[in-house]
Protein backbone atom coordinates (compact mmCIF):
# COMPACT_ATOMS: atom_id res chain seq x y z
CA UNK A 1 0.00 0.00 0.00
CA UNK A 2 0.70 3.47 -0.53
CA UNK A 3 1.88 6.42 2.16
CA UNK A 4 -0.36 8.77 2.82
CA UNK A 5 0.94 12.09 3.12
CA UNK A 6 -0.70 14.42 4.72
CA UNK A 7 -0.42 18.48 3.74
CA UNK A 8 -2.20 21.67 5.00
CA UNK A 9 -1.40 24.75 7.57
CA UNK A 10 0.03 24.67 10.09
CA UNK A 11 -2.97 23.95 12.79
CA UNK A 12 -4.84 21.78 10.19
CA UNK A 13 -4.35 18.63 12.74
CA UNK A 14 -1.67 16.89 10.59
CA UNK A 15 0.05 15.35 13.35
CA UNK A 16 -2.96 14.69 15.93
CA UNK A 17 -4.92 13.23 12.45
CA UNK A 18 -1.72 11.49 11.20
CA UNK A 19 -0.75 9.35 14.66
CA UNK A 20 -4.66 8.47 14.74
CA UNK A 21 -5.08 7.17 11.02
CA UNK A 22 -1.99 5.25 11.39
CA UNK A 23 -3.11 3.48 13.85
CA UNK A 24 -6.91 2.77 12.13
CA UNK A 25 -4.49 1.59 9.05
CA UNK A 26 -2.12 -0.45 11.12
CA UNK A 27 0.56 2.25 9.40
CA UNK A 28 3.64 3.99 10.61
CA UNK A 29 3.75 7.16 11.33
CA UNK A 30 6.43 9.44 10.38
CA UNK A 31 6.38 13.42 11.23
CA UNK A 32 8.52 15.70 8.68
CA UNK A 33 8.83 18.11 11.46
CA UNK A 34 10.78 16.06 13.61
CA UNK A 35 12.79 14.76 10.82
CA UNK A 36 13.95 18.33 10.10
CA UNK A 37 14.52 19.05 14.08
CA UNK A 38 16.78 15.87 13.93
CA UNK A 39 18.56 16.74 11.32
CA UNK A 40 19.30 20.03 12.36
CA UNK A 41 19.85 19.32 16.02
CA UNK A 42 17.22 21.97 16.88
CA UNK A 43 13.58 23.14 17.35
CA UNK A 44 12.01 24.68 14.10
CA UNK A 45 11.79 27.96 15.70
CA UNK A 46 15.63 28.08 16.84
CA UNK A 47 16.63 26.74 12.89
CA UNK A 48 14.09 29.45 11.39
CA UNK A 49 15.80 32.30 13.43
CA UNK A 50 19.28 31.35 12.99
CA UNK A 51 19.73 30.19 9.56
CA UNK A 52 15.97 32.67 8.07
CA UNK A 53 13.12 31.49 6.34
CA UNK A 54 15.12 30.13 3.10
CA UNK A 55 17.72 28.31 5.05
CA UNK A 56 14.58 26.51 7.08
CA UNK A 57 13.28 26.08 3.86
CA UNK A 58 16.10 24.31 2.23
CA UNK A 59 16.45 22.33 5.67
CA UNK A 60 13.07 21.10 5.20
CA UNK A 61 13.54 20.00 1.67
CA UNK A 62 16.49 17.92 2.80
CA UNK A 63 14.10 15.81 5.44
CA UNK A 64 11.74 15.77 2.77
CA UNK A 65 14.22 14.14 0.28
CA UNK A 66 15.67 11.94 2.82
CA UNK A 67 12.37 10.13 3.69
CA UNK A 68 12.52 6.63 2.54
CA UNK A 69 9.38 5.53 3.84
CA UNK A 70 6.45 2.65 3.25
CA UNK A 71 3.50 2.02 4.60
CA UNK A 72 3.66 5.34 6.73
CA UNK A 73 1.15 8.62 7.30
CA UNK A 74 3.68 11.06 6.96
CA UNK A 75 2.78 14.49 8.52
CA UNK A 76 4.15 17.22 6.73
CA UNK A 77 5.56 20.44 7.79
CA UNK A 78 3.10 23.29 6.69
CA UNK A 79 5.35 24.39 3.80
CA UNK A 80 6.88 21.71 2.73
CA UNK A 81 4.91 22.79 -0.62
CA UNK A 82 7.03 25.15 -1.39
CA UNK A 83 9.97 22.00 -2.16
CA UNK A 84 8.62 20.61 -5.16
CA UNK A 85 11.50 18.24 -5.45
CA UNK A 86 10.43 16.91 -1.64
CA UNK A 87 6.75 16.81 -2.88
CA UNK A 88 7.49 15.06 -5.82
CA UNK A 89 9.63 12.51 -4.00
CA UNK A 90 6.30 11.90 -1.20
CA UNK A 91 4.34 11.90 -3.80
CA UNK A 92 6.53 8.66 -5.60
CA UNK A 93 5.22 6.22 -3.50
CA UNK A 94 1.61 8.34 -2.02
CA UNK A 95 -0.97 9.24 -1.85
CA UNK A 96 -1.63 13.32 -0.82
CA UNK A 97 -4.33 14.19 1.17
CA UNK A 98 -5.16 18.04 1.88
CA UNK A 99 -6.28 18.63 5.42
CA UNK A 100 -8.39 21.84 4.61
CA UNK A 101 -9.41 24.32 7.61
CA UNK A 102 -11.55 27.63 7.58
CA UNK A 103 -9.31 30.68 7.96
CA UNK A 104 -11.13 31.53 11.35
CA UNK A 105 -10.66 28.10 12.54
CA UNK A 106 -6.98 28.37 11.98
CA UNK A 107 -6.54 31.71 13.54
CA UNK A 108 -8.45 30.25 16.46
CA UNK A 109 -5.68 27.44 16.77
CA UNK A 110 -2.82 29.18 16.01
CA UNK A 111 -1.97 31.59 18.96
CA UNK A 112 1.52 31.13 19.32
CA UNK A 113 2.47 31.93 15.02
CA UNK A 114 5.74 33.86 16.05
CA UNK A 115 7.34 30.93 18.54
CA UNK A 116 5.41 27.94 16.42
CA UNK A 117 8.20 27.24 14.24
CA UNK A 118 5.93 28.17 11.16
CA UNK A 119 7.95 29.47 8.03
CA UNK A 120 6.49 32.43 7.20
CA UNK A 121 8.04 36.37 6.65
CA UNK A 122 7.71 38.97 9.63
CA UNK A 123 4.77 40.74 10.30
CA UNK A 124 2.43 37.91 7.76
CA UNK A 125 -0.75 36.83 9.59
CA UNK A 126 -2.39 33.21 9.44
CA UNK A 127 -4.95 34.74 6.01
CA UNK A 128 -1.54 35.87 4.42
CA UNK A 129 0.05 32.81 4.81
CA UNK A 130 -2.89 30.55 3.91
CA UNK A 131 -3.60 32.18 1.06
CA UNK A 132 0.04 31.86 -0.61
CA UNK A 133 0.31 28.65 0.38
CA UNK A 134 -3.40 27.40 -0.87
CA UNK A 135 -2.82 27.11 -4.40
CA UNK A 136 0.71 24.72 -3.66
CA UNK A 137 -1.92 22.58 -1.22
CA UNK A 138 -4.70 22.57 -4.29
CA UNK A 139 -1.85 21.79 -6.39
CA UNK A 140 -0.16 18.72 -4.95
CA UNK A 141 -3.54 17.48 -3.47
CA UNK A 142 -4.67 13.74 -4.58
CA UNK A 143 -7.79 14.48 -1.98
CA UNK A 144 -8.78 17.46 -0.61
CA UNK A 145 -10.93 16.70 3.54
CA UNK A 146 -12.47 19.30 5.36
CA UNK A 147 -11.23 19.23 9.02
CA UNK A 148 -13.90 20.01 10.91
CA UNK A 149 -15.30 18.37 13.76
CA UNK A 150 -13.69 15.47 16.02
CA UNK A 151 -10.17 13.83 14.72
CA UNK A 152 -12.09 10.51 14.18
CA UNK A 153 -14.23 11.91 12.09
CA UNK A 154 -11.48 13.29 10.10
CA UNK A 155 -9.70 10.20 9.89
CA UNK A 156 -13.10 8.42 8.53
CA UNK A 157 -13.65 11.07 5.96
CA UNK A 158 -9.28 10.36 4.95
CA UNK A 159 -9.73 6.66 5.03
CA UNK A 160 -13.16 6.89 2.21
CA UNK A 161 -11.43 9.49 0.13
CA UNK A 162 -7.94 7.57 0.26
CA UNK A 163 -10.01 4.00 -0.72
CA UNK A 164 -12.00 5.75 -3.47
CA UNK A 165 -8.84 7.07 -5.26
CA UNK A 166 -7.39 3.79 -5.09
CA UNK A 167 -9.92 1.65 -6.68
Amino acid sequence: MKNIILIGMPGAGKSTVGVLLAKSMAYDFCDTDLIIQKQQGAPLQEIIDKYGLDGFLRAEEQALLSADLRDTVIATGGSAVFSAAGMESLKRNGVCVYLKVPVEELVRRLTNIRTRGIACKKGETVEDILKERAPYYERYADVTVDCGGHAEDVVGRIMRSVAEISR
